[in-house]
């Protein structure tokens, strides 16, 4: 017979397993309360003490109290640390004292919206005061969408439909504008690169119009764990900002534990699946009944996940008792998920990282990771599931083949000992300002003398003049133009000629799902790639590139494409420049003219290539930002073609270690090297911003440099393969011992 097992005891199991490489405790933490404020209306704190709340944690009331005060803030603690009561208690608290005060919600995806919904009316009922809140995004209905409008005391929004459905519309929402008090910005660790370039843009339009009605909103935002948190506050909302990060919520004892799966092909490095390492540590776990969350990288990794586990548990504890969590389950779904998490009915959840935010699921007993989440931030947020507020819990990070994964697992001091990642944003791109200027001369004239966020705006604004966009009349410049901007913007992209991404699946349901950047759709939609969308598998059948068309179609299939870019880059300005005594390091604009010539599989598993394909499009231009370095003297005894086998292989490992130092995705940033560079004939290698005009992240690299390049030697010195593999410098190089040549060539830099 079955004998189950307690947490504690499969813990002391783990540690005897060989393939642990590090075992990290984080010690347990009393709750640090206060009194609820003596100002809370009765009717407030009455329904709290209903719900067992009879006193606040104290990052709860140094956000209450500050907000009192009139403060902007930004509320700083781990997952489901109570976060949402630094928000909803002000908002509540200033709608009872004022049936007249309005607030509006940002969240970032359109279920984080429905969860905050859910849970602000349960409050509210059990308040028992008229206090109307609603979801405003593009599944309202038309006849409630009127009724939002005029009688919505908390309207509950993304930024994508604050862009295009509320702003170009402010007419409609006069009572929101009039009155609005508070604007909450949940999750702000996402506003981020060219997304959060734009949403800072948009809140640049919102405060106009805000202005425009007689009202000053209060800004509350809250964030995961970031390196910049208030930073980053500031630069959205362009408003000073007071940091509250004085976490007072409880934590048990938690174990995060870092689990490097054996090696299975000696010469190329490649080690044993991690998926498959998950399936059997998630099991045992799940077998004994103790509450697990399984995090997957995509929608098609988590259903493998999910189908390996309920086989291999069906007998013990019922297929039933685990479930799947992630984009294109429907509403009521996701909800019953949820709660049968919180009631502990649901014993194992695997998702993708639409857990990561701050959905309501309680608190589980065991977090399995299947492979590095990508940033130090999402790491500790996807970590935060785990962790009852007494008790042990326990992280378990199962790495893969990856260089990112193997840096990680290896150097453990420099997860644990490092601050999160700092968030960039450039809200000033030209392309990205330019197109909001349009949207927001669109909603309200521009006065000359009038500036957008610290911008001063007329040169652009006697542009669109010339471009017959905006018409000006003495001082001041209006709308001119028959279309709607808003419409053709996409919050997600800095490019304005995208390539719409239609899916054809379902030949009685042709629908579009995305859009894609010109200049990024060259390598991840030319015909036979496979497309990600939500973590759904599409391979491409057509991109009709004079059209700007991608035709789509759903697969299932063991292998992601990687496209090989001929690219020519030319340095158009030199901004900074470091010399030393073998290099010189340097950050300016440069001409990016790339053609792509080849596309590879790749199997998701091993990371070998299992076949290609040519790619037959014209070639593209992108003007962007870039850091580079030069080496000015060269060993004379390696030969020139043994010298570009060198630099590419240090270019492949700056390619997956830059994007994590400046915490962005893979795709955001790509790395070239040259033999001979055209402006000087030395070779170089060049990191630069994958989007037109540059969002901030070579400039990071630039600032972070050495800290980059240790990483990068730190990375190889590790690899355990003998003289170079696809985990660091790619390959090995004929004649030379690779990884030691790369090592010295790095200390030259």
């Amino acid at each position: 017979m079955f004998k189950k097992k307690t947490l504690a005891e499969l813990i002391q199991e783990l540690r005897g397993n060989e393939n642990i490489v590090n075992w990290h405790e984080i010690e347990p933490q009393d709750a640090k309360y206060k009194p609820i404020p003596n100002t809370v209306d009765s009717r407030i704190a009455d329904a709290l003490a209903r719900r067992g709340i009879d006193q606040l944690y104290s990052h709860q009331y140094s956000a209450y109290m500050a907000v009192e005060k009139g403060e902007n803030i930004v509320a700083v603690t781990p997952t489901a640390s109570g976060k949402t009561m630094c928000y909803n208690l002000p908002v509540l608290q200033a709608i009872a004292a004022d049936d007249t005060s309005r607030a509006l919600y940002l969240f970032p995806t359109k279920a984080l919206s429905q969860d905050q919904k859910s849970e602000l009316t349960e409050i509210i009922d059990e308040m028992g005061i008229d206090i109307k809140s609603f979801t405003y995004d593009g599944d309202t209905s038309p006849a409630i969408r009127q009724k939002v409008r005029k009688a919505g005391h908390i309207v509950i929004t993304n930024p994508d439909m604050l862009h295009s459905g509320i702003l170009p519309h402010h007419t409609k929402w006069v009572s929101l504008f009039e009155n609005l008090k508070y604007i909450v910005i949940d999750e702000l660790h996402t506003y981020r690169g060219v997304f959060g370039s734009h949403v800072a843009n948009v809140l640049r339009r919102l405060k106009r119009i805000c202005h425009f009605y007689g009202s000053n909103p209060t800004f509350i935002c809250t964030s995961a764990t970031i390196a910049n948190p208030k930073e980053l506050a500031e630069q959205l909302t362009g408003e000073p900002m007071r940091l509250i990060d004085d976490n007072g919520a409880p934590r048990g004892r938690k174990h995060f534990v870092f689990y490097n799966p054996p090696i299975v092909n000696q010469p190329l490095n490649i080690r044993k699946s991690a998926t498959v390492e998950v399936n059997h540590l998630a099991t045992e776990f799940l077998k004994n009944k103790i509450q697990t969350i399984i995090f997957a990288r995509s929608r098609v990794r988590v259903e493998l996940i999910l189908s390996h586990i309920q086989e291999l548990v069906k007998n013990q504890i019922g297929a039933k008792s685990i479930r799947g969590y992630r984009g294109g389950y429907l509403p009521n779904q996701r909800r019953e998920i949820e709660k049968g998490l919180r009631a502990g009915d649901i014993l194992g959840v695997v998702s993708t990282n639409a857990l990561e935010l701050g959905v309501d699921i309680g608190q589980l007993q065991v977090c399995v990771m299947t492979g590095y989440p990508g940033s130090v931030a999402s790491t500790w947020q996807q970590a935060g599931r785990a962790g009852r507020r007494h008790g042990e819990a326990l992280i378990l990070m199962v790495a893969s083949s990856t260089p990112i994964d193997q840096h990680i697992v290896q150097n453990p001091d420099y997860f644990f000992d490092r601050n999160p990642e700092a968030a960039r944003i450039n809200p000033e791109n030209l392309l990205i300002l330019v197109d909001h200027l349009r949207c927001a001369a669109y909603e309200l004239p521009f006065k000359a003398t009038e500036q957008f966020g610290p911008v001063d705006v007329v040169e652009i604004m006697e542009y669109l003049v010339e471009e017959r966009i905006l018409h000006r009349n003495g001082e001041t410049f209006y709308w001119a133009n028959q279309s709607f901007p808003a419409s053709n913007i996409s919050l997600r992209s800095a490019s304005q000629e995208n390539v719409v991404i239609i899916d054809q699946s379902n030949t009685a349901d042709v629908k579009i799902i995305g859009e894609m950047d010109r200049f990024s759709a060259m390598t991840l939609l030319h015909d036979e790639a496979i497309y990600l969308h939500e973590g759904v598998q599409f391979q491409v059948e057509k991109l009709d590139w004079e059209h700007k068309k991608a035709y789509v179609r759903e697969v299932d299939v063991e292998y992601y494409t990687d496209a090989n870019l001929a690219v020519n880059l030319k340095v158009l300005q030199i901004d900074k420049v470091t010399e030393r005594s073998h290099t010189s390091l340097n950050f300016g604009d440069v001409a990016i003219n790339a053609i792509p010539t080849i596309f590879k599989k790749i199997k998701l598993t091993s990371g070998e290539n299992i076949g290609s394909g040519p790619i037959h499009l014209p070639e593209e231009e992108l003007h962007t930002s870039a850091a580079w370095m030069e080496l000015k003297q060269v060993d004379p005894e390696i030969g020139e073609k043994t010298l570009e086998q060198l630099l590419l292989g240090i270019a492949n490992v700056m390619r997956h270690i830059a994007p994590v130092m400046v915490m962005c995705d893979r795709n955001d940033m790509h790395v070239v090297s040259q033999i001979k560079a055209a402006h000087t004939g030395l070779p170089t290698v060049f990191l630069y911003d994958h989007y037109p005009g540059g969002i901030g992240l070579a400039e990071d690299v630039y600032k972070r440099f050495d800290e980059i390049k240790n990483a990068a030697k730190n990375l190889i010195q590790k690899c355990s393969c003998k003289d170079g593999c696809p985990a660091c410098i790619g390959s090995e190089i004929e004649g030379i011992n690779g990884k030691h040549r790369s090592i010295q060539l790095l200390d030259q830099f």
